[in-house]
């Protein structure tokens, strides 16, 4: 099969974790930002730094990236390529929008894509009957933790965010509105830290697991396993994409979903963090910005349904919907693309 060169292939993967760190800055801060628990530069700093260290921390889900979506036979330098490029395209065109989309899902659909060309065009008997011989380029085992998590963890994310808020309300019942807002201003730190942390923790590990991918699939790894430059240059695109910025998306997540109070956002970054981490924990790629939004939305229906703004709520939630679709056609006409020059 072909080869592309595995210097443009790193460069692209970091690109990709760069875009995800500037994608989904909103994820650790809008909340904090528009609540002024923080201010912007400074949120972008704590999140920035906090991704950082979370990046370091694990490399769970960066295996399953690797080595859970396709069967290794099916994985070449120019697949990995094609799916970095169909997953760049996604995120550009959905940050020029402002629509908070997920960058797990875009790289898992793009994968399977750029896969699925490949299988298409070097698999006897027509490629695509191949799959249901000896279950195919898919990893089945990891695909159905992976869709599992994907599917679910919005919902943990809505009813933990309803359930924060009812027992926050519950204690705080007899507080007056400006203590609460005094008071969880500051704990909106805490919350907003906790967030980043996570964040950085499950998502800065997608670039991890494809580049090992193309290292192990270009004989550049005898087997495979996260090197510790790997974990380190991924985890700093992360950091330096996040310390970007993203104020696009910070709008449409923050300010246009739901009016926010310091209670409220102090509810959504907890009731987030704690759902990504228990996914971070058994090794699933999930979307922090599915997660983190839907806590915002399980934090405005525990009020009343109509504090959250659904209109808005129905464009991220068509983003969802077209991510996986769109990025694999973008991810296998970027291999066919490809074909041309490797």
């Amino acid at each position: 099969m072909p080869r592309a060169p595995i210097a443009l292939i790193i460069l692209c993967a970091l690109t990709f974790n760069f875009m995800t760190g500037f994608h989904d800055a909103a994820n650790a801060i809008a909340t904090s930002v528009l609540t002024r628990a923080l201010a912007i530069p400074t949120a972008i700093v704590l999140a920035a730094v906090l991704n950082l260290a979370g990046a370091m921390v694990n490399e769970a889900v960066a295996t399953t990236i690797g080595k859970g979506i396709v069967a290794s036979t099916f994985v070449t330098e120019q697949v990995v390529l094609a799916a970095l490029f169909g997953t760049i395209i996604w995120l550009f065109i959905t940050w020029w929008f402002g629509l908070p989309t997920s960058c797990s899902h875009t790289i898992i659909g793009a994968v399977i894509g750029a896969a699925s060309a490949a299988s298409i065009q070097f698999s006897a008997g027509g490629g695509l009957l191949s799959w249901s011989y000896n279950y195919g380029i898919f990893n089945f085992a990891g695909l159905r933790k992976i869709f599992l998590a994907l599917l679910l963890s919005p919902v943990f994310g809505l009813l933990v965010g309803i359930a924060m808020m009812i027992l926050l309300s519950h204690i705080f019942a007899h507080s007056t509105p400006s203590v609460l807002n005094r008071y969880f201003r500051r704990l909106q730190i805490l919350s907003a830290s906790f967030m980043a942390f996570s964040h950085g923790s499950n998502d800065a590990q997608n670039a991890m697991g494809i580049i090992t991918m193309a290292l192990v699939s270009g004989g550049y790894l005898g087997a495979f396993f996260i090197p510790t430059w790997v974990k380190v240059i991924s985890a700093i695109a992360l950091a330096l994409g996040t310390a970007a910025g993203g104020w696009r998306i910070i709008k449409t997540l923050g300010r246009n979903l739901i009016t926010l109070k310091p209670i409220h956002g102090f509810a959504a970054e907890t009731s987030g963090a704690m759902v990504i981490q228990a996914c971070t924990h058994i090794g699933a790629p999930i979307s922090t910005t599915h997660v983190i939004s839907t806590a915002i939305m399980g934090v405005g229906v525990s009020r009343r349904l109509s504090a959250v703004r659904w209109k808005v709520a129905g464009q991220i939630v068509m983003a969802w919907i077209l991510t996986l679709p769109v990025t694999a056609v973008l991810a296998a006409f970027s291999y066919w693309l490809l074909g041309f020059f490797f």
